[in-house]
């Protein structure tokens, strides 16, 4: 017997597709008998046969262990999947995109595509954001253990290693695992050690909640001929200061690929930027026309990994790549790039 809230998921779904094509051309079967799992329906759309599976969440590791389900069950001929969920991300709806899995969320917005059929609809606000701050596995200073998984995806570790490379306490460090756990993105050995399931998989979650703008950003103009100039001229000046410095972004990116030329050069630097700083590099505060980004990071984790790049100090890959991802100019094309030179672990 489905629970009440399947019955109101499948009902929702229903009303959905009868106002895009009209009452008449939707049916829906609760629970068929040829049901890959239950919660399940059959929706018939004109003359689709959708089944039907919901989720209560729409993270990464969620979206992907259904996908994994359809491409394992044996459709009926004429069967299409559909995956329902509240809210889907960007990153969910490219994997079902990539999949071919059509999908909707009861936000209201889908992309169902079918012989004679195409529904897309987005912008729809989120109607299911959970009251407080929810647990989060990737935020600042949690993320230091995703990190360190991924620059070690291929080892595993017990949680006390772990606690030890990412200066995190034994207590928290075990909470943000079983988190990890919990999303399916870690796996655990008979010796009680983790490692990651699917690097891919982790990272596409880490960077569907990551975000650039919760770092501290002081952006200005620094003349300099080129952005390779640039870049180490900046270098020059910083290490006359404490704290650590890497570059990231567009400067890593190129540094570690040579691929996209670029105007904008981003450091992270653990010291706020004051105005003897300033003065050495040269550098002169405002937004219009700017071609530094001095970053001061949420939390020191950012420099785990970094490394000596022909010369200049750059963030480990994995942390450029999510970087990159909030610059304009070739930022996209450059973190494809990395994905596909750097970070490609199933190459």
């Amino acid at each position: 017997m489905l629970e009440p809230s399947a019955i109101d998921d499948a009902q929702t779904v229903e009303r959905m597709f009868a106002s895009w094509l009209g009452p008449e051309a939707v049916s829906i079967v609760l629970s068929p008998p040829n049901a890959i799992e239950a919660p399940s329906f059959e929706l018939r759309a004109r003359e689709i046969l959708f089944l039907g599976i919901s989720r209560s969440r729409a993270d990464t590791a969620v979206v992907a262990a259904a996908l994994e389900k359809f491409e394992r069950a044996h459709l009926l001929p004429g069967q299409r999947p559909l995956l329902v969920v509240p809210y889907m991300g960007e990153v969910g709806d490219r994997l079902c995109r990539e999949a071919g899995v059509a999908w909707l969320d009861l936000s209201g917005n889908a992309h169902i595509r079918g012989v004679d059929l195409f529904i897309h609809v987005e912008g729809k606000p989120n109607k299911f954001r959970s009251v407080g701050r929810p647990s989060n596995a990737f935020a600042a200073k949690s993320s230091r253990i995703t990190r360190f998984l991924l620059e070690n995806h291929d080892h595993a570790f017990s949680q006390s290693e772990i606690a030890d490379a990412t200066g995190l306490g034994a207590g928290y460090t075990s909470k943000i695992v079983r988190r990890l756990e919990d999303l399916q993105l870690l796996t655990r050995n008979d010796a009680d050690q983790v490692r990651v399931r699917d690097p891919d998989l982790l990272l596409e979650a880490w960077r569907e909640k990551y975000e650039f703008s919760m770092h501290s950003i002081v952006k200005g103009t620094v003349a300099a001929r080129s952005s390779e100039e640039l870049a180490f001229h900046l270098q020059a000046g910083l290490r006359e200061f404490e704290g650590q410095f890497a570059a990231t972004g567009l400067a890593a990116a190129w540094a570690m690929t040579k691929f996209a030329n670029h105007r904008i050069v981003t450091f992270f630097v653990e010291q706020v930027p004051d105005s003897a700083l300033k003065s050495t590099l040269g550098f002169r505060s405002g937004e219009k026309g700017a071609n530094v980004w001095l970053v001061t990071p949420k939390d020191r984790g950012v420099f785990q990994g970094k490394e000596d790049v022909d010369g200049l100090m750059c963030v480990h890959p994995v942390q450029a790549y999510l970087d990159v991802l909030a610059h304009p100019e070739r930022g996209q094309e450059a973190a494809h790039e990395l994905r596909s030179s750097l970070l490609n672990w199933r190459a």
